[in-house]
């Protein structure tokens, strides 16, 4: 039993209890406020930084005004001036293989990358080649792509390949000698791949590009640095689907047409200069100029030819370079085509062989799926010849 003085002890026990109470739960509160709001404070911060990050991203991929505005008709003209061309340099030489030596080119592409990717190539090296094919999986006809009614993604590179390599052979077997496939990531100098090709002849069972080794017994030709078959090879590479031979066994695009090529019977060529130096690549100029290959990586394995690193990496008459974004392919087109040293010769200018003596020349044939820059140009320089004249 309690006594008088313990229960009021108790009691008083009690209250100092209820008196602590709301400060312990105030002091919690504010505790927890303070926490909440140091995490709204850190995840605003976060928030916004990955706001600006992709707004820094997406203005920094935009291309120049005149690209961003394809679309636009008025903007053609623009268009024709960017990237520079060399219209009154003396291209007799070129102009003469571009009807000897008439190349298709098909850039493999995607319904998300022709604002993006495939855009720079139209506008850079594709009006180069004698015919130019966008292959996506739908059809553009704005842009145009021609629509393989195929899946995107990685595992659909074969289909896309052997539905666009029948397409052409459907559609454009006359119109062209060589079929060259790209990605659009790829930059190429196409007349640099003409003279090569000018030591062959359109009717021998043979391809060109990067050769890797292994896999299959004659190598294969890297998909990324591009590849480029003759007439025969595309005769014999749409043969054997049609005949059984070949088929889609793997998703892997270029090893797959390389063991195609091999059964048909198509040669796996060497695209070296003269010099024995690589025109196919598949890497950026910067990283074959001027970066090491660990001897760990994959790379070592794969090429045919011995790897050489720094300025003789590649030939003074490089065809190909792949992972180029839209800004290095533009600047690729001006160091091309427009930015010379002043009174230097070119220390390599191998002879025309006697196979492209008697090569035959074709009616040239206009860029259909390119602006005609090359007629706008002359225009605009006769009439500033006329108005120099008349002042």
């Amino acid at each position: 039993m309690l006594l008088p003085e313990d229960s009021i002890l108790q009691e008083l026990k009690g209250e100092k209890r209820l008196y602590y109470f709301p400060q312990a739960m105030a002091f919690f509160v504010g505790k927890k406020s303070g926490i909440s709001l140091i995490v709204g404070i850190l995840l605003g911060f976060f928030t916004t930084l990955l706001f600006f990050h992709a707004v820094f991203r997406i203005s920094s991929n935009k291309p120049p005004p005149a690209i961003q505005y394809w679309r636009n008709k008025e903007m053609l003209q623009s268009l024709d001036e960017f990237p520079h061309t060399h219209l009154l340099d003396n291209s007799e030489v070129s102009d003469i293989l571009s009807q000897k030596v008439r190349i298709l080119c098909w850039i493999m592409t995607g319904p998300n990358n022709l604002d993006t990717k495939a855009i720079h190539v139209k506008y850079s090296w594709a009006r180069h080649c004698n015919v130019a094919l966008f292959m996506s999986s739908v059809h553009n006809s704005s842009f145009p792509t021609v629509g393989l009614e195929t899946r995107e993604g990685r595992d659909q590179l074969y289909w896309k390949t052997i539905k666009a390599f029948h397409y052409v052979h459907k559609n454009y077997l006359e119109e062209a000698d060589w079929f060259f496939k790209a990605d659009d990531d790829t930059y190429v100098v196409m007349e640099n791949l003409r003279w090569m090709l000018s030591n062959y002849t359109s009717d021998q069972p043979v391809y060109f590009g990067k050769r890797f080794k292994p896999f299959a017994k004659q190598g294969y030709m890297s998909g990324g640095a591009g590849y480029v078959l003759s007439k025969e090879a595309l005769n014999r590479f749409v043969e054997g689907f049609k005949n059984g031979t070949c088929k889609h066994t793997t998703s892997v695009e270029d090893l797959a047409l390389g063991q195609c090529m091999e059964k048909m019977g198509v040669i796996a060529g060497d695209s070296r200069d003269t010099e024995k130096r690589e025109t196919f690549h598949p890497f950026t100029p910067g990283s074959h100029l001027t970066e090491h290959y660990d001897k760990s990586f994959w790379y070592w394995s794969y090429c045919l030819y011995p790897i050489v690193e720094g300025p003789q990496c590649c030939s003074d008459l490089a065809i190909s370079f792949h992972y180029v974004n839209p800004e290095l392919m533009h600047t690729l087109e001006y160091y091309v085509y427009h930015l010379r040293a002043y009174g230097y010769e070119y220390r390599y200018q191998p002879r025309l062989s006697e196979v492209a003596d008697k090569l035959p020349m074709h009616k040239e044939v206009a860029n259909k799926d390119t602006f005609p820059y090359k007629k706008m140009t002359a225009t605009k320089q006769n009439a500033k010849h006329s108005n120099a004249t008349s002042s």
